[in-house]
């Protein structure tokens, strides 16, 4: 385990695999941790030929808690975005001082929700630090597909609002989340989605308020379109046909913006990456790195 500095923010990271192969940095998505990432899924990507580090956000895990800072409401941030403490540029930024600390001239960017956005925002202002970007169930602009179901809305602020005082509630939530917006058509295990939530509420049990910092951040933020024409880094879309959160059309949308980008979608699949369907999603990355 490591740490990164981006000004007074601390970010905690984690490598695996030797240093000879071909980096690739995953980042998360809102309110989750480097956790979600599980050891097997990045001990596969260095079966690869990759060395691959994971991170926490700020305000996740054991990076910096901005807890003196404002946090919108929901509806707010969703309806009439005004400020943020941060913004997504600040969030790329913190990936790129994780780059400067593991001594990455550049890296593959794999990011999932939230984690495609900064990603996407990265290979925006920083281009020659991203060999390929793949931007995983995420949209180019915030109010593109991202307006949940109003049941799906209320079932969200109903499992998010319940009170977490120990790591076995955590659990609780980590499933109860998983069955509402996870993939319909792959099972999960309950056992290990239940030990992701259990171990990130004992690394730090995290806030309702620093989920919705990063989620301000995304709303003003704003439309990456115009600015995601002018990338020329290799790219894939991957998105679920049935993701309750961020609807299909962002990813299509994400490759339409992006000059060369291609887009895979995978029926059945919802706002995660079901094991069934590594394989697939892997060699879909291998394959873009090695035709760089």
């Amino acid at each position: 385990m490591g740490t990164a500095s981006h000004g007074d923010i601390e970010l905690a990271y984690e490598t695996f695999g030797p240093p000879d192969g071909e980096p690739l940095l995953l980042i998360s998505g809102t309110g989750v941790q480097m956790l979600i990432f599980p050891e097997d899924l990045c001990h596969a990507l260095v079966d690869l030929g990759f060395q691959v580090a994971r991170f926490d956000n700020r305000d996740t895990g054991l990076s910096t808690h901005l807890a003196d800072a404002p946090a919108p409401g929901w509806f707010t941030t969703m309806i009439r975005p005004s400020s943020a403490p941060y913004r997504l540029e600040d969030m790329a930024g913190d990936a790129v001082a994780v780059l400067d600390a593991l001594g990455w001239e550049s890296a593959h960017l794999v990011g999932t929700s939230l984690g495609g956005m900064i990603a996407q925002t990265l290979a925006i202002r920083h281009p020659s630090r991203v060999r390929t970007l793949t931007s995983i169930m995420s949209t180019p602009a915030a109010r593109i597909g991202t307006m949940p179901k109003m049941a799906t809305l209320k079932a969200i602020l109903k499992i998010s609002g319940m009170p977490v005082t120990s790591p076995d509630q955590a659990a609780q939530e980590a499933v109860a989340m998983k069955r509402l917006i996870g993939s319909p058509r792959y099972p999960f295990d309950e056992r290990e989605v239940g030990d992701i939530g259990r171990r990130s509420y004992e690394r730090h049990p995290g806030t309702p308020e620093g989920d919705a910092r990063q989620r301000a951040a995304v709303a003003v933020s704003g439309d990456r379109r115009r600015a995601l024409a002018k990338v020329r880094i290799p790219t894939l879309v991957l998105h679920g046909e049935d993701d309750p959160i961020i609807r299909l059309r962002a990813g299509r949308a994400t490759a339409d913006a992006i000059p060369g980008a291609r887009l895979v979608t995978y029926p059945g699949m919802g706002h995660d990456l079901p094991r069934a369907l590594w394989p697939s999603i892997l060699d879909q990355i291998r394959s873009l790195a090695l035709a760089r």
